[in-house]
């Protein structure tokens, strides 16, 4: 039975090291079908490029933290805990909450065994942190090994803060260990970018994972009223300095098309043959 459901896995990522291995996980095809409607719908879930992905982490005697609510099941001598860290830690917890999206509780699970995080049609990224630090969107943080710190981070100043289109606060991430994040599109579509003391401008919100050497901030498109006017452009989200930013230039895409009405074809059709018949 388990080789079965292993021959329908792929392996998208897979990073092991000392104590644990973290593998994001994609379903080859799902075959569960109970009725018409049900059958409509994954056809078109297919038709499209969705999968079905789900998170598997192994443990050697270590420990991770996930997000609230995210898992699915374990198996092995695994323990769950979730600390508050008393009054002050709890008010703490409560408020990063508020400004990041993410939850005030993250429960950490420790031992060795195997653990499967909630399946979904979200788009996953792996990555290893060397002593690094990273500001991601709010709500993007996954899961995370033991070792690696998720805090709040707020911007450095007004124009970001106010124009940015972030907020004042986003998610910050640091240290040294494995950490998984869900982002906007699939990773195919992600472009990243090595700044070398370089200055990147994007117009628009993309821009969801940059080092945290990176300088963020909002400036116009041009130097004068006229120059904005006659670029079209207005204010550009823009980052200075050496690090890594990543992007999804398809990302307004996605947003356009949940906006879009599209009538279905069978009503258009019945109307139409009604018509007809008079």
């Amino acid at each position: 039975m388990e080789k079965k459901f292993y021959d329908n896995i792929n392996v998208l990522e897979c990073i092991e090291k000392d104590g644990i291995k973290i593998e994001i996980l994609e379903y080859k095809t799902l075959r569960g079908l109970r009725d018409v409607c049900l059958a409509e719908n994954l056809y078109y879930l297919e038709k499209a490029g969705m999968s079905l992905k789900q998170v598997k982490i192994t443990l050697m005697n270590s420990a991770v933290t996930t997000e609230r609510g995210a898992l699915h099941f374990h198996k092995g001598n695994i323990c769950a805990e979730c600390e508050t860290g008393g009054v002050g830690g709890l008010a703490k917890k409560l408020l990063k909450n508020k400004l990041t999206n993410e939850s005030a509780f993250t429960p950490t699970y420790s031992g060795t065994g195997e653990i499967f995080l909630e399946p979904s049609f979200s788009h996953y990224i792996l990555l290893e942190l060397n002593n690094d630090a990273i500001i991601v969107d709010k709500g993007m943080f996954y899961c995370c090994e033991n070792g690696v710190n998720v805090e709040v981070s707020s911007q450095k100043n007004l124009s970001s803060g106010l124009f940015g289109g972030e907020g004042w606060f986003q998610t910050k991430i640091s240290g040294t260990g494995l950490c998984v994040l869900a982002i906007p599109v699939p990773p195919a579509e992600v472009l990243k970018y090595e700044l070398k003391n370089e200055r990147l401008q994007v117009d628009g919100n993309f821009v969801f994972l940059r080092s945290a050497s990176i300088n963020f901030t909002v400036e116009r498109s041009a130097k004068n009223l006229v120059g904005n006017l006659t670029s079209g452009d207005g204010a550009l989200q823009t980052f200075d300095g050496t690090g890594t930013v990543w992007m999804a230039p398809t990302q307004f895409v996605y947003g356009a098309l949940s906006r879009c009405y599209y009538p279905s074809v069978p009503n258009a059709s019945r109307s139409s043959g009604s018509s007809s018949d008079d």
